[in-house]
């Protein structure tokens, strides 16, 4: 791990609804569909941050998706955003239901704490970004600080957040938020 002082600060990206379309259960990589912002909020927001995907997906539990189905589409994500020149840092996946009660699902900090470990993140100077009110108490858990956008299922959930979160359209002006908010 990196010393004190050279920690860095990170974006955690949810995937579906917040960085791709939200399309129910992705098994092929055609099937992927970024929102047009999506690239040039990464490009800036990269300039700052190292950025991680963290992703639910309960459909490997309940036996709808493989890991093969779920590896697929991430890869794809990735792939697509360096070839844009944008870095994924790593690819965070919980494949569990809620009520199995894992360590890894969000809004449990299991992956910030594997991210500031494996990577020497600052959490306190990090952002999560997603459109569930989970991504944002995901944050919140490690003092960090949580944008909800109302893309995906943002929209159906704004009213379930606590007063005084940061709610933006969509990736981009989250991206906005974040980079006029920037901590040392």
């Amino acid at each position: 791990m990196s010393q004190v002082g050279q920690l860095r600060p990170a974006v955690f990206l949810d995937r579906d609804g917040t960085l791709i379309e939200d399309r129910g259960h992705l098994r092929e990589a055609s099937e992927v569909a970024f929102y047009p912002d999506t690239v040039e909020a990464l490009r800036r927001l990269q300039e700052h941050f190292l950025l991680f995907l963290v992703t639910n997906q309960p459909w490997v539990a309940r036996g709808i998706l493989t890991w093969e189905d779920v590896n697929r589409v991430n890869a794809r994500v990735v792939s697509y955003l360096a070839e844009q020149g944008v870095t994924t840092a790593a690819v965070y996946v919980c494949p569990h239901e809620r009520s199995d009660g894992c360590s890894c699902i969000k809004p449990k900090p299991h992956f910030l704490h594997k991210a500031a470990a494996e990577y020497g993140v600052d959490l306190r100077r990090s952002f999560t970004i997603g459109d569930h009110p989970h991504d944002v108490e995901f944050a919140r858990s490690v003092g960090a600080r949580g944008i909800y956008v109302r893309t995906g299922h943002g929209s159906n959930h704004v009213a379930e957040l606590p007063p005084g979160e940061v709610v933006a359209a969509g990736i981009g002006e989250a991206a906005d938020w974040i980079l006029r908010n920037l901590q040392s």
